[in-house]
């Protein structure tokens, strides 16, 4: 069985539905995982959705912020939402599919402009987050664990080439040193394997997010790979494909993330 996994930040999946539509039509996405849409359970566009195919739903929402989706082509056994830090802000669902494995999918707090947790409560939220996670994941590694999938906007680009200037983002929320070391932990809590640094090497430039902020954003090129796609052991060698559609940060209404799609045997 072959199963096409995309994951993307849509930042509000009732405006940009029209993107999901294109999305669906250009990849063919098995599975597609949204962060960010921006909408309560109850006012997901899930007519429309079906519509597209995808006849099952896991939706975490919360109104105006943050929100989770799984949706699928194909039927998953269960899901599950958890909750973090002690609040209740929609960042995380986990299905499993057949064959028991388990795909989580997790939107991590930005971490607001200032890299100080004692001056910027949202970045002391994001690293006690990051924390959680590996808390989470460590546990479930002494049960046992394993077949697991974490995809996601997880706001962190860890090495040098994940950004446009290593240099220049050290200060930068999303690749400074802090962030960089307890992304570090969670990686090694359930010994996640970063399924697009093995298509892509860590010696080359790679993005999946460019700022609104930017006047022409492709001519300056100031990406950061702020979405990521894990495995464990055991699944990472049964993918053999990665796609980065670029050109969706060029559509109408974009989205300043970009789709990632990988394919899976199983």
């Amino acid at each position: 069985m072959t199963l096409r996994i995309t994951t993307w930040n849509i930042n509000s999946v009732r405006l940009r539905i029209d993107n999901v539509a294109r999305l669906t039509k250009e990849m063919r996405p098995d599975i597609l995982c949204l962060q960010e849409i921006k909408v309560q359970e109850l006012d997901f566009p899930m007519k429309a959705v079906k519509k597209l195919g995808y006849e099952h739903a896991a939706v975490v929402g919360q109104k105006g912020y943050h929100g989770v989706a799984i949706l699928s082509r194909v039927p998953f056994e269960a899901s599950e939402r958890l909750n973090w830090c002690g609040k209740e802000d929609a960042r995380h669902v986990r299905v499993r599919l057949e064959g028991g494995i388990d795909l989580h999918n997790f939107y991590v707090p930005a971490g607001g402009d200032i890299p100080d947790p004692e001056a910027n409560d949202k970045f002391a939220h994001k690293l006690d987050f990051l924390d959680a996670m590996a808390k989470h994941f460590k546990s479930a590694r002494r049960k046992g664990a394993k077949s697991t999938i974490l995809v996601g906007d997880l706001n962190v680009a860890p090495l040098e080439q994940d950004v446009w200037s290593h240099k220049q983002m050290l200060k930068v929320v999303s690749h400074t040193p802090v962030e960089v070391e307890k992304f570090g932990k969670l990686q090694a809590s359930l010994d996640w394997v970063d399924v697009m640094r093995g298509f892509v090497p860590p010696e080359d430039k790679l993005y999946t997010w460019w700022s609104y902020r930017a006047k022409d954003w492709e001519a300056s090129n100031r990406g950061r790979r702020l979405d990521h796609i894990w495995a464990t052991p055991d699944l990472a060698p049964k993918f053999n494909k990665l796609e980065i559609l670029k050109a969706a940060r060029g559509w109408d209404k974009a989205s300043d993330h970009v789709p990632v799609t990988v394919t899976l045997d199983i």
